[in-house]
């Protein structure tokens, strides 16, 4: 089973910043599509970033595009969100989650998840 690990979640003022981390079990962390979703209290998760195995294909939603920014580390197993000019609407459980294909927006298609990290954006 591979196991996913969030961190870098915390308090922030609008307009500030954080980087979340996710770090992988997997021997092969470049052979996985990722991608960050997060959940917001009552509402459903909903995806935030995402890109190919390779990195060479990125996608972003629509309101965390030009502040948002994913990446990965394949040797250090580890992918990355920088969030920059955080509002309130952006105060959530972020998740990271792998599947050996990158399936972009769609959560069920995604085989592994990370517990979360949560994401305090006072305003």
């Amino acid at each position: 089973q591979v196991q996913l690990v969030e961190s870098g979640g915390g308090l922030v003022q609008t307009g500030g910043s954080l980087r979340l981390a996710c770090t992988s079990s997997t021997r092969t962390f470049s052979n996985y599509g990722v991608a960050w979703f997060r959940q917001a209290p009552g509402k459903e998760r909903e995806f935030v970033a995402g890109h190919s195995w390779s990195g060479t294909f990125t996608e972003y939603e629509d309101s965390v595009k030009g502040r948002f920014t994913i990446s990965r580390d394949n040797a250090k197993k580890t992918v990355y969100l920088q969030m920059n000019n955080l509002k309130p609407d952006d105060a959530a459980v972020y998740y990271c989650a792998a599947a050996g294909y990158y399936h972009g927006r769609s959560i069920g298609r995604y085989d592994f998840w990370g517990q979360g990290t949560r994401v305090t954006v006072s305003s």
